[in-house]
């Protein structure tokens, strides 16, 4: 079998180092990919754009919006007179929320009553606003303990610990989403073209008449793809932790087994859309199809699966990306081993040899 197998392996390495511009993508996209996401793709809200109408102007009402500017994620940028400011404010879009501070807010605290704020938000960005609304809630609970321990002992003292993630920085939920959306669509999207490119070429007959089989074939297409790609895999990862400094807790040999599986399954999806296609432009066109839109919306890289229809939740079982976040995230964040995450590499191995069978099923080794 190895002496079938090597001349397939040897002709694919042959074909990505004649064309440098192939191999140069691989190295470099991925790369590129992460650093736009990880800039781009960030629920964390910082600077938001505060304007306050303090009818009280107290020091009590001075000391509460001075909370809110030295947290580090609100900004004032107008002092508003009167309340028929604020339509023109928010519509503006210069202004992202407003406080209202009514004129008896420090006599309500000096009399030990509860003094209300009125606080209006844009909520066109629903995901932004409740975002805003968090890091609001925090900072008035913050101020609210400050009182409580001037006026008397508090009655309850709640005391919360944040686990994995303690910063709450979205960016180290993101990256190690971004690193499975990245290789799926870089390892179909390149794989894709090898079997059309053969009809293309005419270089198909060679492939018919050579005594390799059908499986062999397909593992010799793929292999070359996995072996580059797993430089790929140390990069991003890398770039991840030392550039955006996401954590990582895990064995790191657990997650090069992680990414062999996956790469499998994910370019052998592409050697499947390859022997379905006609032409190399559809053979791209089918393996972003197929791997951009689940990798992002089917995957839990941003969307809880729980919350999704139970339809959807049942296609999502059959999507690798899937199964490989989840040994991302719990490689990176938790630290967990295989005790914890043996099902997903049960499952994600399970699809991938789906998958290949299917591309060696499909594929008709003779001239059509």
């Amino acid at each position: 079998m190895i002496k079938r197998l090597w001349p397939i392996i040897r002709k694919e390495f042959l074909h990505l180092f004649r064309d440098p511009r192939s191999l140069g993508l691989m190295f470099f996209l991925p790369v590129f990919l992460l650093v736009i996401y990880g800039y781009a793709a960030s629920f964390d809200v910082k600077n938001v754009p505060l304007a306050v109408l303090d009818q009280d102007k107290s020091s009590a009402s001075r000391a509460l919006v001075a909370k809110f500017t030295q947290s580090g994620y609100f900004v004032l940028v107008e002092n508003l007179s009167s309340t028929d400011q604020f339509a023109r404010s928010l519509d503006s879009g210069r202004v992202k929320m407003i406080f209202n501070i009514p004129r008896d807010f420090s006599k309500k605290i000096d009399a030990r009553r509860q003094a209300e704020i009125q606080v209006l938000v844009d909520g066109a960005d629903p995901t932004w606003a409740a975002a805003a609304l968090g890091y609001l809630n925090g900072i008035i609970q913050n101020y609210q303990q400050g009182l409580v321990k001037v006026v008397r002992p508090p009655p309850l003292s709640l005391e919360t610990r944040i686990w994995y993630n303690p910063t709450l920085r979205s960016i180290n939920f993101f990256v190690p989403g971004l690193i499975c959306v990245i290789l799926m669509q870089m390892a179909a999207t390149l794989t894709s073209l090898t079997i059309v490119s053969e009809k293309e070429q005419g270089t198909m007959e060679a492939l018919v008449v050579s005594p390799i089989r059908k499986n062999e074939l397909m593992l010799g297409k793929v292999l070359p793809y996995v072996m580059i790609a797993f430089f790929d895999v140390i990069m991003v990862t890398a770039l991840g932790v030392f550039w955006f400094g996401v954590p990582f807790h895990g064995n790191f040999i657990l997650l090069l087994f992680g990414s062999f599986v996956f790469l499998m399954g994910a370019m052998s999806l592409g050697v499947l859309i390859s022997t379905v296609a006609h032409s190399s432009q559809e053979a791209i066109q089918l393996a972003l199809m197929a791997t951009m839109l689940p990798s992002i919306l089917l995957s839990g890289f941003v969307f809880p699966i729980e919350n999704m229809p139970w339809v959807l939740q049942g296609i999502t079982l059959f999507i690798p990306a899937r199964y490989y976040m989840d040994i991302l995230r719990g490689i990176f964040l938790k630290g967990v081993g295989l005790n914890y995450l043996w099902p997903n590499f049960v499952l994600l191995l399970l699809l991938s040899t789906v998958i290949m069978a299917g591309s060696v099923r499909r594929f008709k080794k003779r001239i059509e």
